[in-house]
């Protein structure tokens, strides 16, 4: 949460946390990447953490745990705040489980000692793919572990050709607290049954690099732009506004909904999607705090969105956490399919897509009855993503 300050990164993480506790487990938030913090006040990664220290700090009052975090500074500084070094190393020696999530740390001795490490990982096929080319740097990040959990809930069926050596992976997904997805007054579906009120929404990266991966001749791509792109003329085929709330690098003016791209290709792409009909939201505005980016799924219809190349076409199953937010919240999610329709239901509350008429048959139906949608909607997040349920699977299958 601290070397990537932003809300969808501390709902991720704070639903761990919340569900554990709310299991009866006595928990502790350690974070110890080896890297420094991005500072979105600055804008730029450095080795100040005041903002990082501050943050983690709100975030922990937040839910309760404010004197069970610790964050340790990078080397050669070294220096651990909130909990103290012995604290810490007390910690780890009397834990049932250490929980790696994201994969985000290298495990060093004090972590070995805990009994059953666990590793999560959210973002599926790389990890995979470089076991199965012999990267010795992920061969070892795994062997560190007890026990592999995976977001790819179709690692192992017919349709995905995702390799799998060396390491067996138990499914997962994204727990959800479903009590922070209401509103704060009552939550009253009826009220949204308007097809005028809010957009159809998602908040997402709009360009990354660095994660390509090749894979028996064929190069699988990270960013998401490349699959957005497809479905450029989405808003002409459909009734129901959307906003596309992006993260890209920007010198962050002009508020929430105007903001300047550095990337001249970034400043092409956001013509070209508001030429289209598509409105545009700066996804690092609303996500410097957890309440705002809550709220703007909140006020949402429901949510549009795409997953990465790497997932669809290689069928991982893969779930965004963020859209299990949006379902938790009552919201329809209409999605790109990784293969989650063999776990997940579809047609009801939630739609996969492959071609642009999947996704306009999604919003007829949704428009339809798009009071029993949301309902649909918050039923899926409820038998599936609840936190309790999700992390009682998790702990029985480490043999907790």
């Amino acid at each position: 949460m601290g070397r990537s300050p932003f809300a969808g990164v501390a709902w991720q993480v704070l639903h761990y946390l919340e569900g554990l506790s709310r299991m009866g487990h006595d928990v502790c938030y350690i974070e110890d990447t080896g890297r420094w913090p991005y500072d979105p006040e600055q804008n730029t990664v450095t080795d100040n953490l005041k903002y990082t220290i501050n943050y983690i700090d709100r975030l922990m009052t937040w839910c309760g745990l404010t004197d069970h975090w610790a964050y340790y500074a990078p080397k050669p500084s070294g220096q651990t705040f909130g909990l103290s070094r012995s604290k810490i190393l007390e910690v780890f020696e009397r834990a049932d489980a250490l929980i790696n999530l994201t994969g985000s740390t290298m495990l060093h001795d004090e972590h070995l000692r805990v009994p059953v490490r666990i590793y999560i990982e959210t973002d599926p096929v790389l990890p995979q793919i470089e076991v199965a080319k012999g990267n010795q740097f992920y061969i070892n990040l795994l062997s560190a572990h007890t026990h592999h959990f995976t977001y790819g809930e179709n690692l192992g069926s017919p349709d995905c050709d995702i390799p799998i050596d060396r390491f067996y992976y138990f499914p997962t997904r994204q727990p959800v607290i479903l009590d922070w997805w209401t509103t704060l007054t009552p939550f009253l579906v009826d009220e949204l049954a308007s097809p005028s009120v809010g957009s159809f929404t998602t908040i997402a990266s709009w360009r990354q690099s660095g994660m390509d991966v090749e894979w028996k001749g064929e190069t699988y791509t990270w960013s998401k732009h490349h699959e957005f792109l497809k479905f450029i003329e989405l808003p002409a085929r459909i009734r129901e506004p959307l906003e596309l709330a992006l993260a890209l690098k920007s010198n962050g003016q002009n508020g929430n909904t105007h903001w300047v791209p550095q990337d001249q290709e970034d400043v092409e792409a956001l013509d070209l999607l508001a030429s289209h009909g598509c409105s545009l939201a700066n996804a690092i505005t609303l996500s410097k705090d957890i309440l705002p980016y809550r709220d703007y799924i909140l006020h949402s219809q429901g949510e549009f969105t795409v997953a990465k190349d790497q997932n669809v076409r290689l069928r991982s199953g893969w779930f965004s956490d963020r859209s299990a937010c949006y379902l938790a919240a009552g919201r329809p999610v209409v999605t790109q399919d990784t293969g989650f329709g063999n776990i997940l239901p579809t047609g009801n509350g939630l739609f996969a897509f492959i071609t642009m008429d999947d996704i306009i048959a999604a919003f007829e139906a949704i428009r339809s009855d798009y009071t029993k949608h949301c309902r649909a909607a918050r039923a899926i997040a409820e038998e599936y993503f609840r936190a309790e349920t999700v992390l009682a699977r998790l702990l029985e299958h480490s043999g907790l």
